[in-house]
């Protein structure tokens, strides 16, 4: 088809072309199918996903079909599916219809899905989605076309593991896998290790990297990543390392990597257009084995020193003693009263207590099983006042069955140890303030002051979340005694640091805070002498972060709401809060819909949604508050409605609305009406005579005005329409105007504007009031036409009936004449209301004698022979023979 406008005939014979009828104004029908070109790979699937709207039924299924032109022959259309004819399919698409390969399927009345399973090389070519029309106009676009592209299958996917590996529980698991592609294309990789366990079930993701280079564990393995357990590392262009350190029976099965290649589409998402997987490695993790015994467990815990100060070491050991010990399983833990400090499992595995975690991250506390099978150890160091108090050691057996599972067996307590702790000489002290207030994205500055300094400091700051009350400190950020920043995890992606802008100060500043930042926060200073951590002494501060929507206030204003069309609107957002990114939109609402105007963003980026054309924005940075001044530039009723600015804000990952201002109603009234006509004055006439009633524009409120008149005609019956032409000057006859009427009747105009309205041979029920009313038409800013009040003017017209007005005056007399003789009688008209007037002789005999009256004529005297020959209301052979055979007896 090419841009050539589609034809179809229609029933009229005449050629109809969509393309040669749309000069002007929108097309109201449109189709769109997904935008291309469209990269695949042979043998992958393809979907084009294909919408149209506009039609007068919005809701009316409409039916589709789906043609291609090859590279090869780009003006030849194959027709390759239908959703209407099971027979428009061409021969070499024929079998793949009906196999269900290549499928057509309504996703809504106005939309469909074309999908082919599986792409083949000469599938490439341009494709077109048209909608078959349902109505018996065409208006708009009823087809779109998409470029696909089949492009080889480049990618690569190998492991150099062996094909089965076995391990023993606990033991390390390495393994690589090359990933590669050559497409020309940009395209991105994502790969993941996925394990299938035996005793079946489906695959499961161990750890992936995806498309964007982000690293996310599998479901069940966020535990074990999270403590560094499970790693995956990219090595080079194109070799990923999968590491899974101390191995559990439940990790055997197979175990394999998958790779995927993304390519973006011009509509900006992703589509995989290739994967594959490498081949797999059945992965044997043997169990250690399991003696039972049943047999009694002795705990002893001893200490180096129990007699400490602050700063010093304490070393704590647990000794067990049992039957066949080295064959048996068992958890040890060491407790200051009811507190845990920490444990180690079955496994050899330690985990720690929530009060002494952040104490353990920060190398504090170490314990491990120390010397053969009967030894474990815990140190602390430096230990604090508070650390006081009698500690004990507890263990378990652990009996683990045939599955690897332990079974816990009864605890088994050491006696107490008491331990005294007692200050040192240091007097080192930490000041805080009790309580800190900042805002929601605003900027929070904690300080911790130390006194008596010695030594070198380093400082840690912990966060306790104030939502959940007993949940144990964390690590935020701290600064070595040699000045270097270590930051957790959690915080990397934050604007946070930790300083030291005097000697005997540390701050944490904290910038964008967020809600979850609520909490009690912990400054922990520690003094070094040799490289020894002498000395740790702690502070607290509660820090409340208000919400960023209840310091946000928004209002909006306006100096001139109520507009005349043309003028320019106003409109200014106030927004009054902590300065923070924040994004403000503006929205108009109209006859129930609700329409984005534009949307600034805190980067400065405008979105326009409306017309960028009739809008203007302002910012203006005050003192206490922000205008966002929106100007609507030449007013039309379009921009007639309520407005609103709104001001939200990216907050823990989501777009948040902080604030809605008040609705603010915006009017936009038509100019008064300049319009002044003049029109015929009254008038009077007989029946029978032509009329001509003018009505003429003598001033107007612009040259480009255009205007429409109707005549009416005010009688005692009541008013009703004549005649009216509009804006186009189409003219139109009003619905009460009988037929004689339209056909006496007609409207012309003329320059000036001037309007004549004509009447052919008036009758008496013409007579009456005839008003002309006019109404002019401007055009707004948009191009819209808009119409002002009518104006209007009348003449009255008097239609007289001659007849009723003749007055004829003869004189009687007697006449004896000869039967050839002449004879005159006088006429006289005595009112006469034109200047001719229809009569008629009428003769009668009395008493055997002939008499003559007068009813009526054109000439005012004249011969009774031809006035009876020739203006009687006889018909002419009649007269004749009258006036043959009683002539010669008229008087």
């Amino acid at each position: 088809m090419g841009d050539l406008p589609r034809c179809f005939w229609i029933s009229t014979g005449l050629l109809f072309c969509l393309g040669l009828l749309l000069p002007c104004g929108e097309a109201r029908v449109h189709t769109e199918a997904q935008a291309g070109p469209l990269y695949r790979v042979v043998g992958s699937s393809l979907s084009i996903y294909c919408n149209v709207s506009g039609f007068a039924l919005a809701s009316a299924k409409q039916e589709f079909d789906f043609r291609v032109t090859k590279p090869s022959n780009p003006t030849f259309e194959i027709g390759i599916i239908s959703t209407s004819d099971p027979h428009f399919s061409y021969g070499m698409y024929i079998d793949r219809v009906r196999g269900k390969e290549i499928t057509l399927k309504h996703v809504s009345p106005t939309s469909v899905l074309f999908e082919i399973q599986s792409l083949q090389k000469n599938d490439e070519g341009e494709y077109e989605c048209s909608v078959i029309n349902s109505e018996s106009v065409y208006h708009g676009a009823y087809s779109a076309k998409t470029v696909v592209k089949v492009i080889d299958n480049s990618l690569s996917v190998s492991s150099p593991a062996s094909t089965s590996l076995s391990h023993d529980e606990g033991d390390t698991l390495t393994l690589t896998c090359q990933a590669s592609s050559n497409t020309v294309q940009h395209t991105h990789l994502s790969l993941a290790w996925y394990l299938q366990r035996d005793g079946g079930g489906d695959a499961q993701p161990v750890i992936s990297l995806d498309r964007y280079f982000t690293l996310s564990p599998g479901q069940g393995f966020e535990v074990r990543y999270q403590a560094g357990l499970i790693r995956l590392d990219k090595l080079g262009e194109a070799t990923y390392r999968l590491k899974v350190a101390e191995l559990e029976l439940s990790d055997q099965g197979r175990i394999y990597c998958q790779a995927q290649e993304w390519i973006q589409d011009p509509d900006r998402s992703w589509y995989s257009i290739a994967q594959k997987n490498a081949e797999e490695t059945t992965l044997a993790v043997k169990a250690k084995e399991v003696v039972s015994d049943a047999t009694s467990l002795a705990v002893k815990i001893s200490a180096q020193s129990t007699a400490l100060q602050e700063g010093q070491e304490l070393s704590l050991s647990c000794s067990l003693d049992a039957h066949n010990l080295q064959e048996r399983f068992f958890a040890v833990a060491w407790l200051r009263g009811n507190v845990e400090l920490a444990r180690i499992g079955p496994t050899g595995i330690l985990s720690v207590g929530p009060e002494y975690s952040v104490r353990a991250k920060e190398g504090e506390l170490r314990a491990a099983l120390c010397t053969g099978d009967r030894d474990y150890g815990l140190i602390l160091q430096p230990v604090r006042t508070e650390d006081q108090g009698k500690y004990l050691c507890r263990a378990w057996s652990q009996d683990r069955g045939q599955n690897g599972a332990f079974t816990q067996g009864a605890a088994q307590d050491s006696s107490s140890l008491p331990v005294s702790i007692s200050d040192t000489e240091s007097g080192l002290s930490v000041e805080m303030q009790n309580t800190v207030s900042v805002n929601e994205m605003g900027r929070m500055e904690l300080t911790c002051r130390v006194h008596e300094v010695k030594g070198q400091l380093s400082v840690s700051w912990q966060r306790k979340s104030a939502s959940i009350p007993t949940a144990a400190f964390t690590n935020v950020i701290s600064l070595t005694q040699e000045g270097v920043m270590e930051m957790a995890s959690e915080f990397t992606s934050r604007k946070i640091k930790a300083t030291r802008p005097a000697t005997d100060v540390f701050t944490l500043e904290v910038d964008e805070v967020t809600r979850s930042d609520s909490g009690v926060y912990q400054c922990t200073v520690s003094e070094w002498q040799s490289n020894s951590k002498t000395n740790s002494q702690s502070q607290t501060v509660t820090v409340t972060v208000a919400p960023a929507d209840t310091l946000v206030k928004v209002k909006l204003l306006s100096r001139n709401n109520v507009v005349t069309v043309g003028n320019n609107v106003q409109l200014m957002c106030r927004v009054r809060g902590p300065r923070m990114p924040i994004t403000v939109t503006w929205t108009l609402q109209r006859a129930g819909n609700l329409d984005n105007i534009l949307t600034l963003y805190s980067d400065g980026v405008i979105s326009w949604s409306g017309d960028q054309h009739r809008y203007q924005l302002k910012v203006e940075n005050n003192k206490n508050e922000v205008i966002y001044n929106l100007l609507i530039n030449g007013a039309s009723h379009r921009e007639a409605g309520s407005y609103q600015c709104s001001v939200s804000a990216f907050l823990e990952n989501a777009h948040k609305t902080l604030s809605l201002s008040n609705q603010l109603a915006v009017s936009v009234e038509n100019p008064e009406s300049k319009l002044i006509l003049t029109t015929t004055p009254d008038l009077q006439t007989n029946t029978n005579n032509d009329i001509e009633i003018t009505c003429s524009v003598t001033s107007g409120s612009s040259a480009s005005s255009r205007y429409a008149v109707t005549w009416l005609l005010q009688q005692q019956t009541g008013n009703k329409t004549i005649i009216s032409s509009d804006r186009d000057a189409l003219v139109t006859f009003g619905p009460q105007i009988e037929l004689n009427l339209r056909q006496r009747v007609s409207m012309k105009r003329s320059q000036g504007p001037r309007f004549e309205l004509s009447i052919r041979q008036a009758w008496i029920s013409d007579k009456g009031s005839y008003i002309c009313e006019v109404v002019e038409w401007l055009q707004d800013p948009h191009c819209d036409w808009y119409q002002l009040s009518p104006v209007a003017q009348a003449t009255n017209l008097t239609v007289i009936d001659p007849e009723k007005k003749l007055s004829v005056v003869t004189e009687e007399k007697e006449f004896n004449v000869s039967r050839s003789g002449d004879f005159t009688i006088p006429c006289h008209i005595s009112k006469q209301s034109s200047n001719e007037s229809e009569f008629q002789w009428t003769v009668s005999r009395t008493a055997g004698a002939w008499s003559a009256a007068v009813s009526g004529g054109r000439q005012h005297a004249g011969k009774f022979s031809n006035c009876l020959a020739n203006k009687s209301g006889l018909p002419k052979q009649e007269t004749e023979e009258r006036r043959r055979e009683e002539g010669d007896k008229i008087k």
